[in-house]
């Protein structure tokens, strides 16, 4: 899975591949929509903005080119 630490939590936030963020600090762990609210899990709260950014499509950066040739 694809995913990023909150900048001041350090908590990992995934895709889980079904559309919905997977939010792990530790042993705790819970899932969320991308709007943040909470599914089930022993974590039960998420920074709605990190649920966002990680549940949107991954877009190419079009400064970074392909190294075709």
């Amino acid at each position: 899975m694809h995913g990023l630490r909150h900048p001041f939590t350090k908590v990992l936030y995934e895709q889980d591949g079904n559309g919905n963020i997977l939010v792990t600090d530790g042993d705790k762990s819970g899932l969320f929509r991308r709007d943040g609210s909470y599914i089930e899990g022993d974590l039960r709260e998420a920074d709605p903005q990190m649920c966002n950014w990680i549940g949107g499509p991954m877009l190419a950066n079009h400064r970074v080119g392909s190294q075709e040739g």
